[in-house]
């Protein structure tokens, strides 16, 4: 049988069970982690929960309200020991995020697609290949090229932010807006079609946030319609492009999306949305969310900022450890292929594991004091916030480019620059959604 869109093989349980076998750990979760409410209430990761996990439980069975249930790990080398194991631990057979969401929940069909069909949730044979296609926007020459870019864009946003200043929301000002500047010149946006994906992105995070706060229950008939109206619109303009590209081809990262092709056939149109939302997501809720989560680090940490002012040859180090801290990732999902045994614990074919990076990221068995931001730190490279193994982050290059481009310049010029406390974080258990981060420029 040829490639089968991951839709097609997507395996899911949606009714609560025991786990398939004994947990060897008592330890009942200290909190919830499949609720988002839980990541955004105290403006704060659960770094105390994810200890006491890490220490009492490394894999420990959490169960589900609307599924079987998971094996949350918390341990730097399990992580790492799944991450680098991907025919037992399938990113393809259940997908990368903890659940997809109930059958019973209004959703817009492309979105449900097209969170499945894309480069990430893919396997061996068909990943490696088509990962391939994507690697000229993503290596170190084309970065260099892009940095120059970068450079004057982020100078730009700097002197907006000094005319509102002295204090300014960064995630409006700044984070937002340089990550999806990258994004466009790599995917080759038009300049002007470029405000469209800046709504669009801002109309679906404050969709979600909407639907978080008043629960989906009790969204009016206009909100879904509009909210299906938008997701529409979304794909529409990217489906257009990329058609655009498979007849006029260009030297940009939507014609490569658009030519590639999976078992010696082109993409299916599922897999041409689910690589565009991937691509419009990824490259842009990681970058922006590290770029605001170090300026809370440089503020509570500053004989690490005098540092860095005094030796701009820790630059490459401090993006790293800053990166390592933030964790803009939570966690990603594999699934179990065949019976195995995982520090210990036994494993059935099904089970589903969830890694937790930004436990793995605070393992003091991997990092001294890993709770102190530290850029001299000697192996602040080998943090898991990019995940490891055949699905390490394809665009990390680009990520540690912008925040150590953004970095220079926003000390270079505000060097007493520092965040006020106020902050807000979206409810979301994926991803550190920093909404608001309010900063003084210090004159």
């Amino acid at each position: 049988m040829g490639f089968q869109n991951v839709t097609e093989t997507y395996q899911e349980e949606t009714q609560p069970g025991p786990p398939s076998n004994p947990p060897i750990y008592e330890l009942e979760p200290p909190v919830p982690l499949n609720s988002p409410e839980v990541f955004s209430s105290n403006g704060e990761y659960t770094f105390d929960a994810f200890d006491t996990m890490r220490s009492e439980a490394p894999i420990m069975w959490h169960p589900e309200e609307y599924g079987r249930g998971f094996w949350a790990l918390t341990q730097y080398e399990l992580i790492k020991q799944v991450e680098l194991d991907p025919a037992t631990y399938s990113s393809q057979r259940g997908g990368i995020l903890m659940s997809y969401g109930l059958p019973e929940v209004p959703r817009h069909p492309l979105l449900h697609s097209s969170s499945l069909n894309s480069l990430i949730n893919l396997d061996r044979p068909y990943h490696t290949p088509l990962r391939m296609e994507h690697m000229a926007w993503f290596r170190p020459d084309f970065v260099a090229e892009l940095r120059k870019k970068v450079d004057t864009k982020v100078n730009e946003l700097l002197d907006d932010m000094e005319a509102k200043g002295p204090v300014v929301d960064m995630v409006e000002s700044f984070s937002a807006e340089l990550p999806l500047f990258t994004l466009c010149e790599i995917l080759g946006i038009p300049e002007a079609d470029r405000p469209k994906l800046v709504h669009w992105m801002h109309y679906l995070e404050n969709a979600q946030y909407q639907a978080q706060q008043e629960g989906l229950g009790n969204l009016s008939p206009e909100q879904i319609m509009e909210f299906m109206n938008e997701i529409q619109a979304l794909f529409d303009y990217g489906r257009h492009q990329l058609m655009d590209r498979r007849a006029n081809p260009r030297n940009d990262l939507l014609s490569a999306i658009a030519h590639a092709e999976i078992d010696g056939e082109p993409l299916s149109d599922e897999f041409l949305d689910g690589s565009w939302l991937l691509i419009i997501f990824a490259g842009n809720d990681t970058t922006r969310n590290s770029l605001s989560g170090t300026m809370k680090l440089i503020t509570q940490f500053m004989d690490q900022r005098e540092k860095l002012i005094a030796n701009a040859d820790l630059f490459p180090n401090f993006v790293n450890e800053a990166i390592r801290m933030v964790s803009p990732v939570t966690y990603m999902r594999r699934t179990v292929t065949k019976p195995t045994t995982l520090g210990g614990q036994a494993l059935s074919e099904g089970d589903k594991i969830v890694m937790y990076y930004a436990a793995a990221n605070r393992d003091p068995a991997k990092f001294d004091a890993p709770n102190s931001f530290d850029i001299e730190r000697s192996n602040a490279n080998e943090h898991l916030a990019f995940g490891n193994g055949p699905h390490v982050c394809l665009g990390k290059r680009v990520a540690i480019m912008q925040l150590e481009t953004a970095y220079q310049n926003i000390l270079r010029r505000f060097p007493k620059v520092r965040w006020t406390g106020k902050s807000e974080l979206a409810p979301s258990n994926f991803v550190h959604a920093i909404s608001n981060l309010e900063i003084d420029l210090g004159g």
